[in-house]
């Protein structure tokens, strides 16, 4: 990976030139190259600074464009569970997994930010990626709409201790009152499997590469993030609303 940004940093530099150089061959082309190099290796790491901010330019191009083709399905998606105020003024939509330790960590910051916040929306995309459990939890999770019962499973299987995997999710989903046989009648549901999908797709156009991930307004949030900068991203949406 070090070696062919390190290859495209240089032809960045000096490709451009070395097209005018149409009367030299390339065995001296890249003599002058290599000569410029040793003569100047700060340019080396000039040129990789050069690849890394483009690279991170055209990336921010593309997840802008993603942000708002999906906008709608992003924050209004009917198959997303949704906690906080329903018809609160400010969405924060946030992908996670229930085996990853971040996410878990981030709970009681999430909780505050609604406690403290009533017009906070808040749009869950189950976004299992760390093994089977997680699918299997992700799965029962979105099967307790149908029992009326999603946040508080939610809130458990967030707070649960060791890995979540069909038992323990089981243990918990019985521990919230909910029908195990329901449970499992309707984690086969296909708007289940649809939300799932759709997660995996969103977060791959969104360039997101680990759990948690938070969109409030504009901005991209990956990895965990506390209550007092969440509240400061909902202020901003907000300000650039009026």
């Amino acid at each position: 990976m070090k070696k062919s940004i390190f290859s495209a940093a240089v032809l960045a530099v000096f490709l451009p030139v070395a097209a005018f150089a149409d009367d030299l061959s390339e065995d001296r082309v890249r003599e002058l190259v290599l000569e410029t190099i040793r003569e100047n290796p700060e340019i080396v790491m000039e040129a990789v600074a050069i690849l890394e901010r483009r690279n991170a330019d055209a990336q921010a191009q593309a997840q802008a464009q993603v942000l708002e083709e999906q906008r709608d399905l992003l924050e209004q998606d009917p198959n997303a569970p949704v906690l906080g105020n329903p018809d609160g003024d400010v969405t924060i939509v946030e992908f996670f997994d229930y085996n990853c330790p971040y996410c878990r960590r981030v709970k009681p910051e999430i909780e505050a930010l609604l406690a403290a916040d009533p017009n906070v929306r808040l749009v869950y995309r189950e976004w299992p990626i760390l093994g089977e459990g997680s699918v299997f939890a992700a799965r029962a999770a979105l099967a307790a709409r149908e029992q009326d019962l999603y946040e508080e499973f939610h809130w458990a299987l967030m707070g649960m201790n060791g890995r979540a995997e069909e038992a323990s999710v089981m243990r918990v989903a019985e521990e919230v009152g909910l029908d195990l046989a329901q449970l499992r009648r309707d984690m086969a549901a296909p708007e289940i499997e649809e939300h799932i999908e759709t997660s995996m797709r969103l977060s791959e156009a969104l360039g997101f590469n680990g759990t948690p991930s938070f969109i409030v307004g504009e901005a991209l949030i990956p990895g965990l993030v506390e209550q007092e900068h969440l509240q400061a991203l909902v202020a901003q949406v907000r300000d650039g609303s009026e």
